[in-house]
């Protein structure tokens, strides 16, 4: 019988060459952890030694912020300290719903807190995006229950709420706030890093979404500082005066919109701003003008956006002709009794001119131009001056300038210059065509003559009401001399006989002298050399008493329909709300009783065209 036998030699080569692989792989495999055991070793040591100081920071940062906190919005009064608009604290309250587990049961216990429905709230802390601001003006007894009671994910912030008192009194003035409590618009807006004041710090834990950890500590790093105040120049009764006189005949004449600013003579304080538009009106190819959509008691009446008196330019018309006659008075080319012949028409550059209404050659004094507002006359008149004369002159009586207000969007007009003048403008120019002003500029001009021939620059600001309450006043505005007070006065006779026996006699106040003048003037027609038929403004613009002025105002109403002229559409608005200031400060009476003269000028010769 045969026995198979492995050789020994087979035996050991079949048996050591497999142990020597795993062998190699064991000893690999062993390296390879080791090396990886060590390269964690070296990463926890990086990690938890080397940069445990900068990542720990980093990860303090990812829940630890710096918050700014804002300070409380400082208030603006008028100049008794009435209260025009004033910031109250109030509470924010936020939802972190990422936070809350059950949102209808939260919301059923928080309802009443922050004062909304039940069912709206459940699907505001349903929303699942972190942020949700569920009352941005809760009143803070509300806002300190709310934050005592630990609701999960709801947080209370410090706010403040902006308020008008006044509702809509002097809001085209005052201007507003946006959704961040940041002046936009008007002395808001113009005042925004004095109102606000400076902002403190505080340091927070907050989530991924950027809402305050509920119950975490917060540390004040710097106290807010609040804004500093403004007392303004406006009175506020006056003010409501003026808006309601001025707010009733744009009705009443069906106009499209309307200005009127009521200045103290010898400051130069604006105690009355009124900007006004007729929504009710269709505003044609001008375009329709902003307003704050709330009216202010007139039906379809409401503030503006933008300050007309300040931002908007047109052709004054007959106002303006007070350039050329206080350049005429100043260099001694005129007296007021200066004899003028008056053709029927003339024509100047080309261009033909004549008075409102038609006539044949006259003879009137330089009194009785100005009183008729005779275009022609007024013409002939700016011929002694000249081109150069003319152009200083209204370079003088501060048009073309923006004032010493600047207030937001304020316009400095738009004038004709020596390189821009064409033959046709000696004829337009002194009758007030072809310069566009703002409202502003003419009453200063005519404030420059109530004031014996001394310009002085408006103001809205009277003092500033600092934290404390103490009030530092405002500097004074500042003056330059401009005519003579000999030519002031003479200019201001004149002016007297437009109201008592020319354009103006819708303006006389009752026992009071008031001097002034009256404009019918077109409108240009956007991008054509060309008016816009039927379309004018009406302008009034005078101050009183006369022989010893206090109070100056204008009043202008754009594309009134009813009645036109600034006589009949302007003048009535000056004579109520004047009247009413005169009484309201205690102005002394003239002393003498005043009517129209006979044979006074009918109230459609100042229209210019």
């Amino acid at each position: 019988m045969n026995t198979h036998q492995t050789p020994t030699h087979n035996r050991g080569q079949y048996s050591s060459r497999p142990v020597a692989r795993y062998a190699r792989r064991y000893l690999l495999l062993r390296g390879l952890l080791i090396l990886g055991f060590a390269v964690v070793a070296l990463r926890l040591v990086q990690i938890q030694v080397v940069r445990h100081a900068t990542l720990a920071r980093e990860s303090l940062a990812q829940v630890r912020q710096t918050v700014p906190t804002p300070a409380l919005r400082a208030g603006i009064y008028d100049r008794y300290g009435q209260v025009l608009a004033i910031s109250e604290p109030t509470d924010m309250v936020i939802a972190d719903d990422f936070q809350i587990s059950s949102p209808a049961t939260e919301a059923a216990a928080l309802s009443g807190l922050v004062h909304i429905p039940t069912t709206k709230l459940t699907r505001l802390l349903s929303e699942h995006n972190g942020y949700v601001i569920l009352n941005s003006a809760l009143d803070l007894t509300d806002g300190k229950a709310v934050a005592a009671a630990y609701f999960p994910g709801i947080v209370v912030e410090s706010s403040s709420t902006r308020h008008y008192p006044n509702a809509t009194l002097a809001q085209s003035l005052i201007g507003g706030t946006n959704a961040a409590g940041v002046g936009d618009t008007g002395l808001e807006y113009e005042y925004q890093n004095q109102l606000a004041g400076q902002p403190g710090e505080v340091r927070q834990f907050v989530s991924q979404s950027g809402v305050p950890l509920p119950s975490s500590p917060t540390v004040v790093l710097k106290h807010p500082v609040p804004g500093v105040g403004l007392e303004l120049t406006i009175d506020n009764q006056l003010q409501f005066v003026t808006e309601r006189y001025l707010g009733a005949q744009i009705a009443a004449t069906q106009g499209v919109a309307g200005a009127a600013v009521v200045m103290d003579v010898k400051t130069g304080e604006i105690l009355a701003d009124a900007s006004l538009v007729n929504t009710k009106q269709n505003p044609g190819v001008l375009g329709p003008i902003p307003s704050w959509g709330t009216s202010i008691g007139v039906p379809g009446i409401e503030q503006t956006i933008n300050n007309l008196p300040f931002t908007a330019a047109y052709e004054p018309g007959s106002v303006f002709k007070i350039v050329t006659f206080s350049a005429a008075l100043n260099d001694g080319l005129i007296t007021p009794n200066t004899p003028f012949t008056i053709p029927g028409q003339i024509l100047v550059g080309g261009r033909i001119f004549h008075d409102a209404e038609p006539h044949g050659t006259e003879t009137l004094t330089a009194t009785q131009v100005i009183a008729q507002s005779s275009n022609i006359g007024t013409y002939e008149i700016g011929a002694r001056v000249g081109e150069a004369g003319i152009l200083a002159q209204v370079e003088r009586m501060g048009f073309g300038h923006t004032t010493a207000v600047n207030y937001p969007g304020e316009t400095a007009g738009l004038l004709v210059s020596a390189a821009t003048w064409y033959p046709s403008d000696a004829g337009s120019l002194p009758i007030g065509q072809v310069d566009a002003v703002p409202p502003i500029q003419v009453l200063d001009a005519f404030n420059t003559l109530a004031n014996g021939g001394t310009f002085v620059e408006p103001r809205l600001v009277r003092g500033y009401v600092q934290p404390s309450g103490h009030v530092v006043a405002a500097p004074a505005s500042p003056t330059r001399s401009v005519i003579t007070p000999a030519v002031s006065s003479t200019l201001t006779k004149m002016l007297e006989q437009v109201v008592l026996a020319g354009t103006g006699t819708n303006a006389i106040i009752p026992g009071y002298l008031v001097a002034g003048k009256t404009g019918t003037s077109q409108i240009p027609v956007p991008g054509q050399a060309a008016y816009l038929p039927g379309e004018f403004y009406a302008t009034f613009v005078g101050f009183a008493p006369a022989n010893k002025p206090v109070l100056s105002m204008i009043v202008v109403i754009e594309r009134p329909l009813t009645t036109i002229y600034g006589g009949s559409a302007s003048a009535p608005v000056f004579k109520e709300v004047m009247s009413y200031a005169l009484r309201h400060y205690g102005i002394p009476s003239s002393g003498v009783v005043v009517h129209p003269l006979a044979g006074s000028a009918s109230l459609g010769s100042d229209v210019t065209w």
